[in-house]
């Protein structure tokens, strides 16, 4: 491969993290953590992609301390002795793998569904009690229920730090609570949580305050949103940059240090006028680095590729696209997701020219630890 890489592999810092390059890779839910608490099979499966070189590891989803905060069986918690000595083991195996690493701190909302671990007579917690609009679900949350979710978070970030985390990642996308909240279609609420965009972001503007307060200006916060969510593909938070330059000055001032824009296809322009994408216009927009993903080095987004294809296998792609992007400083960051998944050699392979090498994405590799 003769194009340059050179953006991939320049070391990346925001206060006092430094990552030897600007790879990451992306919170895939494995559910490989029985009672919640992560064992020796995912500390080996974290610690292959930091010896093969990813800068910056973020983990599954894993969830904080509420009640109804997780929804599916065996996905890690991110609260409780047994769970957060699981973690310490998974980051040392990383930082000996001479990478950085976040968790993604997760609550599931009104996803959840009554019945589910690990108390079955919990329903899921929202701000409307919607799972989509016009479908209810679960109940709607109190000021002392959100007081409460917000508390949980700000205790997971405190302990990601002294764990030794490089920072942390909070969930704000693809439907689940955070993004129920700012999310018109499932915000119904007429108080200060609801109707307007600034009401709207409330939540996770509180959310981000009260982690920076516990970990202080120095420990990185992440936030991961996205437009499309899993009830609808097509929603969006925003329709032009002026309105996304509304919803990301707050959350800056609250103390966000990186985006993370979650896109099914990270090639693909945001708002019409502009090759931009979601990410780019993040970065320019609220002067923070920005992390892209989206089916890099796929031929299929993740939505076509694993859950409404009938193919057993996704074909791998050239990345000149990511590279000219990378090259014109649209995003400084990129995150991996299934292609990593698949073969945990991926960058090396991708460094060294070795494209034809990697496995073409299957399935089946979803329902494996490796």
């Amino acid at each position: 491969m003769t194009m340059n890489l050179g953006p991939m592999f320049e070391p990346f810092n925001v206060h006092n993290l430094i990552l030897r390059n600007r790879v990451a890779m992306a919170p895939m839910t494995r559910s490989f953590s029985p009672n919640g608490v992560p064992g020796e099979n995912v500390v080996a499966y974290y610690r292959r992609r930091a010896e093969a070189g990813i800068g910056l590891i973020i983990t599954e989803g894993t969830t904080v301390n509420h009640p109804a905060a997780s929804g599916y069986p065996d996905v890690p918690t991110f609260h409780g002795v047994d769970a957060l000595a699981g973690w310490k083991k998974v980051v040392d195996a990383v930082h000996e793998g001479g990478g950085a690493i976040f968790p993604q701190l997760w609550h599931v909302g009104s996803v959840r569904k009554e019945g589910a671990a690990p108390d079955p007579s919990v329903p899921g917690y929202s701000p409307s009690g919607l799972f989509a609009p016009g479908k209810p679900s679960g109940r709607a949350m109190s000021k002392e229920d959100i007081d409460n979710v917000v508390t949980a978070f700000a205790d997971a970030a405190q302990d990601a730090k002294a764990l030794g985390f490089d920072g942390v990642e909070i969930h704000g996308a693809h439907g689940y609570l955070l993004d129920q909240f700012l999310w018109e279609g499932t915000n119904q609420r007429d108080d200060e949580y609801g109707g307007s965009m600034e009401n709207r972001l409330r939540f996770v503007v509180e959310i981000v305050a009260a982690i920076r307060h516990r970990v202080g200006p120095e420990f990185p916060i992440m936030l991961r949103f996205s437009q499309w969510k899993q009830q609808d593909y097509g929603a969006k938070l925003v329709h032009s940059p002026e309105q996304l330059e509304q919803f990301l000055k707050p959350l800056v001032e609250a103390g966000v240090d990186i985006f993370h824009a979650s896109t099914r296809r990270f090639w693909e322009p945001e708002f019409e006028g502009s090759d931009l994408n979601l990410a780019g216009w993040t970065q320019k927009l609220s002067g923070k680095p920005a992390m892209s993903v989206g089916s890099v080095g796929l031929t299929e987004d993740f939505i076509s590729g694993t859950m409404a294809s009938k193919q057993e296998s996704v074909e791998q792609s050239g990345i000149d696209e990511l590279v000219k992007r990378m090259n014109n400083h649209e995003f400084e960051l990129i995150a991996v997701g299934r292609a990593l998944l698949q073969d945990p050699e991926w960058l090396t392979k991708v460094k060294e020219g070795r494209l034809g090498e990697v496995d073409d994405f299957a399935r089946k590799s979803l329902t494996k630890l490796y």
